[in-house]
């Protein structure tokens, strides 16, 4: 298995409850802005019912029942009528025999009024099929007998429906006003839960941030930092979907979802039953792809991951890549990772590329339905058509939020693959820590003391062995030996990059384990053969975001160190532009930056670990003068393979296979003859050659 593909649990409610309680701080915004969606999804259960009630009770009723009587305010030739509700036998039946009445109806898109009606020909209306009226001579026959009527006008038929107006304009503008309440919900519910979403992803960028900071400098040599990189960008964002978009809208569709069933149920549950038969298959497809899709997403995570480490690192070794001309084998490795990671978002589109369809075919085969069986209800006289439409409405948006919360299926899928592998950094406890009484280390005198040491990076593998010696305050000491003896491994422990397994290291006799690691790290000065420079200015990596320290007193200490030197050389002078990693400075130009930038802190406790390695002959007398003026007074540990620039140190260390080896002065260890002599004879075999 490849080392980044790393065997994640199944789906956890644990990993949801996790993610959930980052949202606590803000429960209060994002439960008003769930409220805001409810009112929003009411408002969209609502409007299919207003278009349904306009049909039947404005559109389509056009048989309408009057009382005649002087007192009518419609007038229709010789006829005062009042507008009464009647719409079945019973409302028939508690009318007064003795009031004569008149009804409206259609034959071939004309209208009638039949007038002089007993409460006996009003029941004979009401239950009689419209296909057995029939209009001759200008009278109505129906069931043999005849009736008078009168053929209606548009000015009397805009007269007879005034009220069916005055309702309109009520319906229309309650629709207008629900439509707004509708929009203003959803755009202060989109705001709120955005705002939140972000404020959570910042905080959880800045927590995986600041737990990589606490890592231990072991936890770097083996993680690559384009993995890193992508969980603190990539999955981060993945997330925000999540915040932002997912769990409010799932709220909003399984609402929207429940609410149009409940409604449908209420209308006709005979209709609701038959247009729910497909869910079966609907919920069949939905597992399905949610098992096949999670696993996909996971893979999708890890290869992303991958390329951003496989980026990382060789768009920085890029130099040596051109150098070897090594640019075909590893554009190779490149397109292989880039085809893997190709196939799993093509297999993803294909997972959801087949579920859309099937979704989409349920969506034809709940039309049909409704259309097939309402329709045939209609017919029957079982279902107004009024109620038919607002079917047909409820069963395009119940199809809306199934859909829906498949394509948030999907984005919550990711973010869970996401979510695994952020936790599984931030649960990494590979830290140095502090213990719980430490205390600050304020003042240095700078002895430092190593009592029986023995380290190892792997257990068992020990790297230092019962390393004692002790180094007074304003000492220089030096520590020499064979790559892999275990000197930079000694100037490490120092500083607390690793903890050691056996012995003490003390500081003014104090154990360092006593001490914030971070107090110690601010007393000592610690300079690398492989400068590190920051993207910015020349001032900002002298200072390294300290505001504290002036520009006069980076001036300062950048001539006192020789490095104003070529800085006043430079266009911009200390406000001149620094690429990533210094890339446009030479190695020795680095090392002088990395002097004034050690001597503008002040540290108590000064480490040098080939600082002067691999630099020309003019430069090094800059640095060796530099370094010369940072020594004084301070204790002082170099670590150096050419031994003529240690010669005057108070004392070397001679290391061998992680022992000590030898101790004393160059002139000591000479006359002793040994390892130290032999590996001074060499270079100097080597130099006179």
């Amino acid at each position: 298995m490849d080392n980044h593909e790393i065997e994640y649990k199944s789906y956890d409610p644990d990993i949801m409850k996790r993610l959930m309680g980052y949202a606590k701080p803000y429960k209060l915004m994002i439960m008003f802005s769930i409220l805001l969606l409810l009112l929003s999804t009411g408002v969209l259960l609502i409007r299919p019912l207003l278009m349904g009630r306009a049909i039947d009770s404005i559109f389509q009723n056009y048989e309408k029942t009057f009382i005649i009587e002087d007192t009518g305010d419609i007038k229709v030739e010789n006829y005062n009528l009042k507008l009464i509700d009647v719409d079945d036998e019973d409302d028939v039946n508690e009318l007064n025999s003795s009031n004569t009445y008149a009804r409206i109806f259609s034959s071939d898109d004309t209208y009638y009024l039949a007038v002089n009606l007993t409460t006996g020909d009003l029941s004979k209306f009401i239950s009689v099929d419209e296909k057995k009226i029939n209009i001759s001579d200008g009278s109505l026959i129906m069931n043999n007998q005849k009736y008078s009527i009168l053929k209606l006008s548009k000015d009397n038929l805009k007269d007879i429906r005034k009220d069916d107006f005055v309702q309109l304009a009520k319906l229309v503008a309650l629709y207008f006003v629900l439509l707004i309440i509708g929009m203003l919900a959803e755009y202060f519910q989109a705001v709120l839960l955005q705002k939140s979403g972000q404020k959570i992803i910042y905080n959880i960028r800045n927590e995986i941030f600041t737990h990589i900071e606490g890592l231990s400098t072991n936890y770097f040599n083996n993680n690559p930092v384009g993995r890193l990189v992508t969980r603190i960008t990539n999955d981060t964002e993945t997330l925000n979907e999540m915040y932002t978009s997912v769990i409010s809208n799932s709220i909003k569709n399984v609402f929207l979802l429940v609410g149009i069933i409940v409604m449908m149920f209420t209308l006709k549950v005979k209709l609701t039953l038959i247009v729910l038969c497909i869910m079966p298959v609907i919920i069949i497809t939905t597992f399905i792809f949610k098992k096949f899709s999670r696993e996909n997403f996971r893979t999708i995570r890890t290869r992303v991951a991958k390329i951003n480490t496989f980026l990382s690192e060789h768009i920085q070794g890029m130099k040596i890549i051109q150098i070897f001309s090594m640019e075909d084998e590893v554009f190779d490795e490149f397109d292989k990772d880039n085809k893997k990671l190709y196939k799993s978002n093509l297999k993803s589109i294909i997972i959801f590329g087949m579920f859309r369809p099937i979704m989409y075919a349920m969506y034809i085969v709940g039309i049909c339905l409704v259309l097939g069986f309402g329709g045939n209800m209609v017919l029957n006289g079982a279902l107004t058509i009024g109620t038919l439409v607002i079917f047909f409405n409820y069963n395009t948006r119940l199809f809306q939020p199934i859909n829906e919360l498949a394509e948030q299926f999907n984005i919550l899928q990711s973010a869970m693959a996401a979510a695994e592998k952020i936790f599984t950094i931030l649960d990494t406890q590979d830290r140095i820590e502090d213990k719980k009484d430490h205390k600050e280390l304020k003042q240095v005198k700078g002895e430092i003391e190593f009592k029986d040491v023995s380290f190892a990076y792997k257990e068992g593998e020990y790297v230092l062995r019962d390393v004692s010696f002790n180094i007074k305050p304003g000492e220089t000491v030096a520590f020499v030996g064979a790559t892999g003896a275990g000197k930079t491994s000694i100037l490490n422990l120092i500083s607390r990059y690793y903890d050691i397994q056996k012995g003490e290291i003390l500081i003014d006799g104090v154990n360092i384990r006593e001490y914030d690691k971070k107090s110690i790290r601010q007393h000592v000065g610690q300079m690398l053969q492989d400068v590190f420079l920051f993207t910015g200015d020349i001032k900002s990596n002298i200072r390294l975001r300290n505001e504290d320290i002036t520009i006069e007193e980076i001036k300062e200490a950048a001539k006192y160190v020789n490095a104003d030197y070529f800085i006043q050389k430079l266009p911009d002078k200390y406000d001149e532009k620094v690429y990533e990693r210094g890339a446009t400075f030479s190695a020795g130009q680095r090392q002088l930056l990395s002097f004034a930038r050690t001597l503008v802190f002040n540290p108590s406790i000064l480490i040098l670990d080939e600082a002067t390695a691999n630099i020309d002959t003019e430069t090094e007398r800059l640095i060796q003068d530099a370094m010369e003026k940072l020594m004084e007074g301070r204790t002082t540990l170099v670590v150096a393979h050419r031994l003529s620039t240690i010669q005057h140190a108070d004392k070397i260390i001679v290391l061998h296979k992680g022992k000590i080896r030898e101790m004393g002065n160059h002139q000591e260890l000479l006359t002793k003859k040994g390892m130290y002599y032999k590996l001074y004879e060499l270079q100097y075999k080597d130099q006179a050659e």
